[in-house]
């Protein structure tokens, strides 16, 4: 899948902002070595670098678009291509930072102890993945899959619920863990624009689906998608719309 770095930075205040309440909860002073995993355009990661200065700090990401994106922007901060499902530390980590990308990855049971693994004793994995897909913008994207001729190839994609319940997480992790905190917010985003949920979505849910079909059939399940968007997410009395969007957290402190 190909990443759109302008588009997905079009929305990076609300992007961010969850990272940020991720980073407020890691007790972690003394960090030498962090990793940024899923680092997209690098932002949070040069963030991560200003927190612990005196740390090696690495962004990884499988995209060399939104890695070449994040070069740009400087700072101190090492940025390398690769897997994330096949990470592994060369040393024993202090903090591995994830932010709204392990979702994009199956096998949560086998994948989340193996990423504890790379952190040290009484060090810190701390995640934040969407857990928004039973929301309308998701659920429409279903119903438009469904509504075209490119329903075969679409419908599967559009079906993928990869994040569980937190209690999911906890029972998997709890017994590897210190201590574990484990939590979720529900944003309420403000957009801008014409339609401004389906930019959203463009940037990331949408993106597979998109990737998956050529012209005609891609303009046309845009098409189809925004005409159902628009009937749902209506904007307010003063032209914006409220996108509410629920996400889920957890600190987990190595054994």
């Amino acid at each position: 899948m190909a990443w759109d770095p302008t588009l997905y930075s079009a929305f990076a205040q609300p992007r961010l902002r969850p990272a940020l309440d991720l980073m407020a909860r890691i007790e972690a002073p003394e960090a030498a070595r962090v990793v940024d995993l899923g680092c997209g355009t690098g932002n949070v990661t040069r963030i991560l670098a200003e927190r612990w200065p005196r740390a090696q700090v690495t962004g990884m990401d499988s995209s060399p678009e939104m890695l070449e994106a994040a070069r740009e922007g400087g700072g101190r901060v090492t940025y390398t291509l690769g897997d994330m499902g096949g990470f592994t530390a060369p040393e024993k980590l202090d903090v591995l930072f994830s932010n709204a990308a392990l979702h994009w990855l199956g096998d949560h049971a086998a994948l989340f102890p193996r990423l504890l693994a790379q952190v040290k004793p009484g060090g810190v994995l701390a995640v934040q993945m969407p857990h928004n897909h039973y929301a309308a913008s998701h659920a429409i994207m279903a119903e438009a899959a469904e509504a075209g001729p490119w329903r075969d190839v679409l419908a599967p994609l559009a079906a993928r619920f990869p994040v569980s319940d937190p209690s999911f997480y906890y029972d998997l992790l709890a017994p590897l863990s210190q201590s574990l905190d484990i939590w979720e917010t529900e944003y309420l985003h403000v957009l801008d624009g014409d339609n401004p949920v389906v930019a959203w979505t463009r940037g990331t849910a949408l993106r597979p689906l998109l990737d998956a079909v050529a012209e005609p059939w891609r303009s046309a399940f845009l098409l189809e998608y925004s005409r159902r968007i628009a009937n749902v997410y209506r904007p307010r009395a003063d032209g914006r719309t409220l996108l509410p969007f629920r996400r889920l957290f957890m600190v987990v402190r190595a054994n």
